[in-house]
């Protein structure tokens, strides 16, 4: 194919046609972004955080553009893509702020008269980026990149072309010199070579557990540092003294926004047996209240998924799991009509090995699993091999947060939905992939920690 076309998921229709870069316009553009980077990373680190601060006032008047894009593109709720443009601005403030304190040498006393770790860019690194978040999920990767002193090349999904073309945009208003970061609108098939170029120093991918294998194992024969950020399959631990009604309301919000496509969303929840009728109904009630309909009206909870590929899978995944034993309380059949739209479906009864349970459900599918008690909970959250992030609900925050550190996951969050931070940093183990994006850590993945020694 020579083109990367943008569909209306709501529709069906097509938006535009965008061409692929050939050949010689990646040779291009990786022979600037390798020729900009030494220029960059010896430009003072106030100059580079003056950038940041620039991308944000351009990412706040071009909100509105920017977050249309993406409703068309992919499908989330117009207001839901705003908040995603705000949080990307936010960002870029945050490490503005805070990011030249985080690149300062930091000192070690050793048998030297001075000895350090000095904070420098590895080079060029490339970002493989997936339309969820077709914005945020770019910007968390690039903001402390690009501060540290690196360039960045963006490989994006084939289905998000605008929203692309709108990132390259915003960094060239923004004053970032040519080169430091470039939209490659390529396929596929050109990420591996595109790795194992030495003029690439680093890859960092958010997507699915089989891409992350791929460019994991393309990075690992090309020895370049890679940071990957794979599904997840959050367990949601409901406790028996939780207040059902801010935990359902919460449970719902974890689960539902953005359509559900959401690789930290709450997906299986845990709940003890003595509270799981009461929040069944509770949670039906809440779920069967969701309006389903076009993402660009205000009045809308629930937009359409993001491909009709995807809203298959569900669907698939959802109708193995009720053939396994589990009882379908909501939703469950995709609507007709145009559009790839897929109801708010709650299941329950659901048990290991069934599809809801073992694999990652992309969608807005609610997964309810009976605990004995909150020991059986944790035990059933950990059984999984997904650890992205995973939360507990409970009266008592002394006892969640003891229960928190037994997760097995990157992110264990007590009386509160999972979510990324720039202040925290973010990231999973297990099948949810390796390394960390924010904070300090996630400045830390493409630098080279240089020890100096002076006698």
């Amino acid at each position: 194919m020579t083109e990367l076309t943008a569909i209306n998921p709501a529709t069906g229709e097509t938006l535009a046609r965008y061409p692929r870069m050939d050949r010689d316009g990646l040779e291009a553009a990786l022979a600037r972004a390798a020729s900009a980077a030494p220029d960059w990373a010896a430009r003072p680190v106030a100059e580079r955080a003056a950038r940041l601060h620039d991308l944000a006032g351009v990412l706040r008047d071009a909100r509105e553009t920017l977050a249309t894009t993406a409703t068309r593109e992919m499908g989330k709720r117009l207001v839901e893509a705003r908040a995603e443009v705000d949080k990307c601005a936010n960002a870029c403030e945050y490490y503005a702020e805070h990011g030249p304190d985080l690149l300062q040498d930091t000192m070690i006393a050793s048998d030297a008269s001075r000895s350090f770790i000095a904070w420098q860019p590895l080079g060029t690194v490339l970002l493989v980026m997936p339309w969820n978040f077709p914005y945020w999920q770019a910007f968390r990767q690039a903001i402390p990149a690009t501060l540290a002193g690196n360039t960045v090349l963006l490989k994006h999904a084939s289905n998000v072309p605008g929203c692309a073309e709108h990132l390259e945009r915003v960094f060239t208003a923004a004053g970032f010199p040519e080169g430091v970061f470039r939209n490659l609108p390529v396929g596929s098939d050109a990420v591996e070579g595109i790795i194992s170029d030495r003029r690439v120093q680093g890859v960092s991918l958010t997507g699915s557990e089989g891409a992350g294998r791929a460019v994991g194992a393309a990075a690992g024969k090309a020895l370049k540092s890679s940071v990957l950020e794979l599904g997840g399959s959050d367990a949601f631990v409901v406790l028996a003294d939780a207040d059902l009604d801010h935990t359902v309301e919460q449970a719902v919000r974890g689960r539902f926004q953005n359509n559900g496509e959401t690789c930290i969303a709450a997906k299986r929840f845990i709940v003890e047996e003595a509270i799981a009728d009461a929040f069944v109904e509770r949670f039906q009630a809440a779920i069967e209240a969701l309006v389903i309909g076009d993402p660009m009206d205000e009045g809308t909870n629930i937009g359409p998924l993001a491909r009709d590929d995807l809203r298959s899978e569900l669907h698939d995944q959802v109708t193995r799991s009720v053939a396994a034993g589990a009882r379908l309380v909501a939703g469950g059949e995709p609507l007709d009509g145009a559009g790839y739209f897929y109801p708010p479906t709650l299941l329950d009864a659901v048990e290991p090995g069934m599809a809801a349970f073992d694999e990652e459900t992309f969608g807005p599918v609610a997964a309810v699993t009976r605990a004995r008690d909150a020991d059986h909970a944790i035990e059933l959250a950990n059984r999984s091999r997904f650890g992205l992030g995973g939360s507990v609900w409970t009266a008592d925050p002394v006892r969640g947060e003891a229960l928190a550190r037994r997760l097995e996951c990157g992110c264990a969050f007590v009386n509160g939905i999972v979510k990324s931070d720039p202040r925290l940093p973010f990231g999973g183990v297990k099948d949810s992939g390796y390394g960390r994006e924010l904070s300090e850590l996630g400045i830390r993945e493409f630098q080279n920690a240089k020890t100096i020694w002076v006698g």
